[in-house]
């Protein structure tokens, strides 16, 4: 391979630069000398070109505009072209190759995986969630390491990113972050980006949380539980009593109870749709109706007052807000033993220890499907046996409410 660079003994001023004109000339090429030209434009305009040549053709290769590159930074950017040439390698193909190596390391940046990976899983979260995912990750990790390619961030590195989050006392954020950033690593692994979950060998250095479950009465508190809320009405609202009531007997989400409509209730079919919007796991979900289901909405329907909503709040055009059954169960002495979640939780415990199917359960549960496919077909999974469960336990809360002995299930 045969180069050279051009060289003249003439060096350009500052002055000269600053005040050349293209003298009536399409363009008009000022040498500087060593393969370095100033290219003075009609326009006004004034580029830095390096001039060479390399197995017999000239080339040219722009170095800038100035005086955004003075002269003196011109001729830095020259001298580094011309240890390239002397080393047997073509500038403008040098340029070329570090360009492709700047794509590649921004799309195997932290950030460009992460963001990848959030679109993977976007459709799968309800809104709420997404949101709280990219705030934290926009918020703790891209400012510091989102520019770094994901391959070469090492494990002090993220520790100390991490470490920041727990210095603000935000304990169960740091160890949050850091499960949503293991997500990232593994994601990364499965895409040939990175070789290794930094993440998780960074658990054991975090500050250990002490995280609270929702509280819950034991099976044995609840039947107690269920005969103070009969009497609810004594002291606040009937409708929000028979809210209450719905989710002992559906064990819903608060969330997925709180924003229902009566136009997702089949009473014929005696089946609920939760639709996918308001499901945690962004699935439709299916409730089969007990007959003590039925006569509490029956009941509630004059209570609506016309609302699309079945538990409309002061205000009927909306849904009642997420405190209101939370500060009802407060009312009636339940403060730290019960919240609306706990339900789910007393339900569970009791229909397992009866001895029905734990997939039933689950299912009934809307707990994540770990098979993405499979889930969104499963929603009417185990619905003749589900409907015999929700029925069963309907009548053990009549039962034990009223003190009586519930009928085992037949199984």
């Amino acid at each position: 391979m045969v180069q050279k660079s051009y060289h003249m003994a003439k060096s350009l001023t500052e002055i000269q630069c600053r005040n050349a004109t293209s003298e009536g000339k399409k363009i008009r090429k000022l040498s500087d000398g060593a393969g370095l030209y100033l290219w003075v434009y009609d326009s006004g305009e004034k580029y830095w070109r390096y001039r060479y040549v390399i197995d017999g053709k000239e080339k040219s290769l722009s170095l800038g505009v100035y005086p955004k590159v003075t002269l003196q930074s011109a001729r830095k950017l020259a001298v580094e072209k011309g240890c390239l040439l002397a080393n047997g390698k073509d500038p403008s193909q040098e340029r070329k190759l570090a360009k492709i190596e700047r794509k590649i390391a921004a799309d195997n940046s932290f950030e460009s995986v992460a963001r990848e990976w959030y679109g993977k899983y976007l459709r799968t979260w309800v809104d709420s969630h997404a949101a709280d995912v990219m705030r934290r990750l926009e918020y703790n990790i891209f400012p510091k390491i989102g520019k770094r390619p994901i391959s070469q961030i090492t494990g002090p590195e993220l520790l100390d990113v991490i470490q920041d989050i727990e210095r603000r006392g935000a304990f169960d954020a740091a160890h949050k972050t850091l499960g949503m950033v293991g997500q990232v690593f593994r994601y990364g692994i499965a895409t040939g980006r990175c070789a290794y979950d930094l993440a998780a060998a960074l658990r054991g250095a975090l500050t250990p949380v002490n995280r609270k479950h929702q509280p819950a009465v034991r099976p044995e508190k609840f039947p107690q539980l269920m005969r103070d809320i009969a009497k609810y009405h004594q002291t606040g609202g009937l409708d929000t009593q028979y809210g209450i009531q719905l989710l002992a007997h559906t064990f819903l989400r608060t969330g997925e109870l709180i924003g229902s409509r009566w136009s997702e209730v089949n009473f014929e079919e005696r089946i609920w749709e939760i639709p996918a919007e308001r499901m945690k796991m962004n699935n439709a979900h299916l409730v089969p109706l007990s007959d003590q289901v039925i006569a509490i909405l029956n009941a509630l329907k004059p209570l609506s007052r016309g609302s699309d909503f079945i538990l409309p709040g002061r205000n009927h055009m909306v849904s009642i807000s997420n405190n209101t059954i939370l500060s009802a169960l407060y009312k009636l002495g339940y403060k730290g033993k019960m919240t609306g979640h706990g339900f789910r939780s007393v339900a569970s415990t009791i229909l397992n220890e009866t001895g029905f199917n734990p997939d039933v359960i689950e299912r009934q549960l809307a707990h994540s499907e770990r098979n993405e496919v499979r889930g969104a077909y499963n929603r009417a999974e185990y619905i003749k046996d589900r409907r015999y469960m929700m029925q069963w336990w309907s009548d053990y809360i009549d039962a034990v409410t009223e003190g009586r002995k519930p009928e085992p299930p037949v199984l």
